[in-house]
């Protein structure tokens, strides 16, 4: 009832197959799961479904109490675009107590969602996890690195976007993303030089560089 046709079409664009999608708004999404509340057998069924939308709500649906191991990698090897891939990442896996074994465990697959999962699930956690000790991310960092040679488009983005938020965090992690950025853009590689100078571009901006001195005070 709440699809549309023209929001479908429009689902190619941004790389996102409509084959099985009804062309739902992100917002109308987010308004059924607040009406809906937690429920975990709903969001497996959901999942279940393979429809772009069900996916999409089920990750909004999902406790991340139930949520296990075994569960992330099953809907990780389910994941065929980015927007399914982010939105699993941000809203649900991000908060589960198994995330940053997962990091770990994704960031080495060949499987081109599963790693770029890994790091949009780094990415998550500069936002969420306030109580993050600075160590874990600067392990994110070392993977980061290990791993910014993939040349694939959602790959390289998701690590990319890492680097970048793991340098907004505070001041000790912006030096050392900073030191990360600088040595990737001296690259070889495109793959490597391309996140680098990306990331430095913002992490050196006036902005963002504001808004740690701000929290420093």
């Amino acid at each position: 009832m709440s699809s549309s046709q023209a929001y479908r079409d429009g689902l190619a664009r941004y790389a996102i197959p409509s084959e099985r999608a009804f062309g739902v708004p992100m917002g109308s999404i987010q308004a059924l799961a607040k009406r809906l509340g937690r429920d975990h057998e709903l969001a497996a069924a959901l999942w279940g479904s393979a429809w772009y939308e069900a996916r999409l709500l089920a990750s909004y649906l999902d406790d991340p109490a139930w949520v296990t191991p075994a569960q992330m990698d099953r809907w990780s090897r389910d994941f065929d675009n980015w927007a399914v891939c982010d939105t699993v990442c941000f809203a649900l896996f991000d908060r589960s107590p198994h995330a940053w074994r997962k990091i770990e465990q994704w960031a080495p697959r060949r499987d081109e969602y599963v790693k770029r999962a890994a790091f949009a699930l780094l990415a998550s956690k500069t936002v969420h996890d306030k109580q993050a000790d600075d160590a874990l991310f600067l392990h994110g960092l070392e993977l980061i690195e290990t791993h910014a040679d993939d040349e694939r488009n959602f790959v390289k983005k998701a690590v990319n976007w890492a680097l970048r938020s793991i340098g907004k965090r505070n001041r000790v992690l912006h030096n050392a993303a900073v030191a990360v950025a600088t040595r990737l853009s001296a690259s070889e590689q495109p793959a490597p030089r391309w996140i680098g100078k990306d990331a430095l571009r913002e992490l050196n901006s006036a902005s963002v560089l504001g808004r740690l001195a701000k929290r420093a005070a």
